[in-house]
């Protein structure tokens, strides 16, 4: 088994110091629900806890370190080569539902390159870590992608648009559902992008694509599905940090998946 290196020891604790909070927020936000006022205020609040308890473990740990965070932005380090991305909460809109599915998701970026990974689930009590020459861990279990070359066999989480995303970005979402149904054994959306591209360094899903996510998304993700034997491409062929266009999945489907998808948003006059 690998070790984490000392940073990645350090990620891993600001993690499950911050999903410690959440857990217990969880528990009170299933209350809300029956609430007429809603409990959208009590989570934006449990959000910028956990982001609290991530930006003092980090800074103590490592002062100096830049960040950029969902919340607080980009925040200047005296270490201009070295930068946390966080997301505290991943899978708000689950969270704020009651459903137990989000996760913390942590990534540190050194010289411009993406370096290590944490995501954790917090309901599972699963911590997915992974590091640019160490592999990619679940807990003890190294991962690997999974095998399959075949769409047809292959089981694809996706993100889909939401309100205020304007139609254009809908009318592209629906062609390339119809471009990819036909062809694969099925499609899952479960509202966390850091956890999609995990549970695809673990061989869960076959393959995940989503268009418009934040660097916080898809950072800690995209080190893991990498260091598990995978690949993460832009799916225009840009960059996936500044565009959020993301496709990850192994080799033998990632030129399959990325010719439907291109085809579907010049179908769709994209």
């Amino acid at each position: 088994m690998s070790k984490p290196s000392p940073v990645g020891t350090v990620m891993i604790a600001a993690a499950r110091a911050a999903g410690r909070s959440l857990a217990r927020d969880f528990g009170e936000v299933e209350n809300l629900q029956v609430s007429k006022k809603g409990p959208a205020d009590f989570v934006s609040n449990a959000d910028h806890r956990a982001e609290q308890i991530i930006y003092n473990s980090l800074t103590k740990a490592r002062p100096g370190y830049g960040f950029l965070m969902e919340e607080r932005g980009v925040v200047e380090g005296s270490d201009k080569s070295n930068r946390f991305i966080v997301d505290p909460l991943d899978g708000t809109l689950n969270f704020l539902h009651g459903q137990p599915h989000y996760a913390v998701s942590i990534g540190l970026e050194r010289e411009g390159k993406l370096l290590a990974g944490v995501v954790y689930d917090v309901a599972k009590n699963e911590i997915f870590w992974a590091e640019t020459g160490r592999g990619a861990w679940l807990d003890q279990r190294k991962l690997l992608v999974a095998a399959r070359k075949n769409t047809e066999e292959a089981v694809l989480a996706m993100g889909s648009p939401w309100v205020g995303r304007g139609a254009e970005a809908h009318r592209l979402f629906a062609g390339e559902l119809g471009s990819l149904t036909p062809v694969t054994a099925g499609l899952r959306r479960n509202g966390s992008a850091a956890l999609d591209l995990a549970w695809v360094a673990a061989g869960r899903f076959d393959g995940f694509w989503e268009r418009g996510l934040k660097p916080w998304d898809i950072a800690a993700g995209i080190v893991l599905v990498r260091e598990a034997g995978g690949y993460v491409e832009e799916i225009d062929g840009g960059d996936v940090l500044d565009t959020g266009n993301i496709l990850a999945t192994n080799e033998p489907l990632m030129p399959k998946l990325r010719e439907r998808l291109r085809k579907a948003k010049a179908f769709m006059g994209g």
